[in-house]
């Protein structure tokens, strides 16, 4: 019986090529500012234009500054990628979510909010975190600037057929254990190239009873592990995420799609290439310690002893720990920090706002600390307003900035001092990921909270 992966990737097969790529059609492609200058150059010195523009989405957000957006960009380099999209989506004649309004926000937050996300779905972009958009039951995936010039011209692109590998968490989540924390572990068991070469489905009790947002938060770390993707089959949870969005098919058309998409997901007897099982009764809250998402601890445990680390390892180990200024065997409990990251497209969304709001209600903000609490979108902004939650974080001492990528990596204003310690709920702890010798822990909202009110690393628990 074939996977939900084999039943997707199929259905959108063009031709097969012996000894070589499928041909693959594609449903959706997002562009942002980045990766797209380059793809339409080809175009035009080609003389093509784009073959289906209505299913081209486009959208600036990496260089987005998240204050005074009404006024010019700063950054000459960012203002100048923004403005080359908008020119270019004009000239080919595709929809463009621009700066200032209410459709913009971080392109992997939006899409599915749209509901231009749909189950069964074939969705690229020229961006790695691309895989969050599996969590609605999509095959999606991130893709190179000279494939996005592929895809405007054709609607299709050559991919190898990845292997498949289904990843089951049964059980129920701790108290303080939510979905960034059940990536990060599965990152850390897995590492940061155990899934390399496979798209991975999630499955068992914990993703069944996991919030739409926390899926995509799930699907988002995906990349992390080297997976070309990850994806989650479509339930009643993810119809009732998706009823009445905008681009989300609307009266009979519905209630066909529904049917449709009821069907997608993997059979009883599905065979995959590669099969793991966690517990979530060994879950806890985590934070990252080295330079790579899989460099991770429970919050309470210690940092690995080098005695415990393969010799092949000893060095990049030692090294991480040197940039990050941790030392083997220590507990980072307790250790100071200088900012707060809430945002990106990993943690953007609104539930994350309210975790965040829920452990710093009737607290007041560290006073060594600097907070960028970003929403991923206008809607996200506008849901804070609506929820009461503007009003929370602000007699805290928070602020809410504009929507955009912001912290998650140093291609706008938001960029963490060299040195500096930042609890982030972004995707990626590289080293100068979030600035010139940033140090970058990863974690999860409520982390990110405990610290932002307690100015140090602490377990959120201590606080619920």
């Amino acid at each position: 019986m074939n996977t939900l992966f084999d039943k997707i990737w199929d259905a959108h097969v063009v031709q097969v090529v012996e000894d070589g790529p499928t041909q693959l059609y594609i449903d959706r492609l997002y562009c942002h500012e980045v990766t797209s200058p380059q793809a339409f150059e080809g175009l035009r010195n080609r003389g093509l234009k784009c073959f289906r523009p209505e299913n081209i989405f486009c959208m600036p957000d990496h260089n987005v500054q998240t204050h005074d957006q009404d006024k010019p960009v700063e950054d000459a380099i960012g203002r100048k990628q923004i403005d080359t999209l908008d020119a270019n989506c004009n000239e080919f004649g595709l929809t463009e979510f621009k700066m200032n309004t209410r459709d913009n926000g971080i392109i992997h937050v939006v899409g599915p909010e749209k509901g231009l996300s749909l189950p069964g779905m074939t969705i690229v972009c020229g961006d790695s975190h691309t895989s969050t958009h599996g969590a609605v039951g999509a095959i999606a995936f991130g893709i190179g600037t000279s494939e996005v010039e592929m895809v405007m011209a054709s609607q299709c692109i050559l991919q190898q057929k990845p292997k498949s590998m289904r990843i089951s968490i049964n059980g129920k989540l701790p108290k303080g254990v939510v979905a960034k924390d059940v990536a990060l572990y599965i990152m850390a068991k897995l590492t940061t190239s155990g899934a390399t070469g496979y798209f991975v489905e999630y499955a068992g009790e914990v993703i069944k009873d996991m919030s739409m947002e926390g899926r995509l938060t799930i699907c988002n770390l995906s990349i992390e592990m080297g997976a070309r993707g990850g994806f989650i089959a479509p339930d009643e949870k993810t119809f009732e995420y998706l009823k009445g969005r905008e681009y989300a098919p609307k009266g009979k058309e519905w209630d066909v799609a529904v049917e449709k998409w009821k069907d997608l997901k993997s059979g009883e007897d599905a065979v995959f290439d590669k099969e793991y099982f966690f517990d979530a009764a060994d879950i806890e809250p985590r934070i990252t310690y080295g330079t790579n998402p899989g460099m991770g601890i429970g919050i309470t445990e210690s940092v690995p002893s080098l005695d415990k680390i393969p010799n092949e390892e000893k060095q990049g180990f030692m090294k991480s720990l040197d940039y990050m200024g941790f030392k083997d065997g220590e507990k980072l409990e307790g250790h100071q920090v200088d900012y707060v990251f809430l945002g990106a497209c990993t943690n953007g969304r609104i539930e994350d706002f309210r975790a965040f709001a829920s452990i710093v209600k009737g607290h007041k903000k560290a006073q060594n600390i600097t907070a960028w609490l970003v929403p991923g979108s206008w809607l996200v902004d506008k849901q804070i307003r609506e929820e009461g939650l503007d009003k929370i974080l602000s007699d805290a001492g928070f602020v809410i900035r504009q929507p955009g990528c912001s912290a998650c990596l140093a291609m706008n204003d938001d960029k963490i001092p060299s040195g500096k310690y930042s609890v982030s709920t972004s995707n990626r702890n590289f080293e100068g990921r979030q600035g010139p010798g940033a140090r970058t822990i990863l974690a999860s909202p409520l982390v990110a909270a405990a610290a932002a009110i307690t100015g140090k690393i602490t377990d959120p628990r201590t606080l619920l």
